[in-house]
């Protein structure tokens, strides 16, 4: 069977909107030629797709089912345009278009992108710090960072590492030299930073009993290790998001007590199928899992993540 390409967007415009004038709008057609092409359609596969009411167009059985295989078909050509413009465009000046963590940009990646740099000078990540989960297809998006389970829909999916697990205490290094002989109990009373239910597993790994009343929470974990360097209080963070002031100074370890993240929630680098093997994509790819061993092992090497982790 030869299906007729050029009628599926009317199709799927139709089969979403339910509508033939809001699909020919959308797709700068006339209603007249959507019907004529949804027709021709229905014609070339030998049942029809949709139920008339009045002026709405529903899908029957054989829409629905036939509109899944659409959906699929469309986005992977469109996939495979973009994938085939980002090959065009590969050279001198590549831009490779990444979505990250806000946090994870601020405290772990920006500090690293002198080593990117130096790596690939010739491939320029333009980097979009945002929560949200970008649609990477509409937004023009080469990859993305994000922290979740896995499974986001029509996208690849790597895990980058498990360097989220340790929860460390850690503050300015006025407040661990004052706090440096108190106990998990004196420390749990001292002004304390973050989420509630995130302290309440250190209190539990720490074997105390009671609740905790942070003194301020943050929507960013990168903001709330700014106050704790700046002496607001104590804070409660995964290590990869300490490892870099840990070196330097910035931040202390307080307290030898750790605790661990959900362990159903990680890093991953995700991207569309269609870029699987784009050159550009596969260099990052390669230097955050190197990026990432380096600071597994400064973690090691201070003390803050065990072997068997590593």
């Amino acid at each position: 069977m030869r299906i007729p390409l050029q009628f599926l967007p009317a199709f799927r415009a139709a089969a979403q909107l339910q509508s033939l004038r809001a699909a020919a709008s959308l797709l700068n057609l006339t209603p007249s030629a959507i019907s004529q092409q949804i027709s021709a359609l229905e014609q070339q596969l030998g049942f029809a797709l949709f139920e008339r009411q009045g002026r709405r167009v529903l899908l029957n059985a054989a829409g629905k089912i036939f509109l899944q295989s659409v959906d699929a078909a469309l986005d992977g050509l469109e996939a495979g345009a973009r994938a085939a413009r980002a090959g065009e465009s590969a050279g001198a000046d590549t831009v490779l278009r990444l979505t990250v963590v806000p946090s994870f940009a601020q405290r772990w990646l920006l500090p690293r992108i002198g080593h990117w740099r130096e790596r690939h000078p010739n491939i320029r990540l333009s980097i979009e710090a945002t929560q949200q989960s970008r649609d990477l297809q509409s937004q023009d998006l080469h990859a993305g960072i994000r922290f979740g389970n896995g499974h986001w829909q029509g996208l690849e999916a790597e895990m980058l590492s498990d360097l989220d697990l340790p929860l460390l205490v850690v503050g300015s290094p006025h407040a661990a030299h004052r706090l440096k002989d108190y106990t998990a109990e004196q420390i749990a009373r001292e002004p304390l930073l973050g989420d509630p239910l995130v302290w309440q597993r250190w209190l539990d790994a720490a074997g105390i009993k009671g609740k905790v009343v942070p003194v301020a929470s943050f929507a960013e974990t990168g903001l709330m290790l700014q106050a704790a360097e700046h002496d607001l209080g104590l804070a409660l963070a995964r290590g990869v998001y300490t490892v870099d002031a840990l070196v330097n100074g910035n931040l202390v370890q307080v307290s030898q007590v750790i605790a661990r993240h959900d362990v159903r929630q990680r890093y991953y680098l995700v991207y569309p199928p269609a870029l699987r093997n784009w050159a550009p994509l596969l260099h990052l790819r390669a230097w955050l899992f190197e990026e990432l061993q380096e600071s597994r092992k400064q973690m090691v090497a201070m003390g803050i993540m065990p072997e068997s982790l590593s």
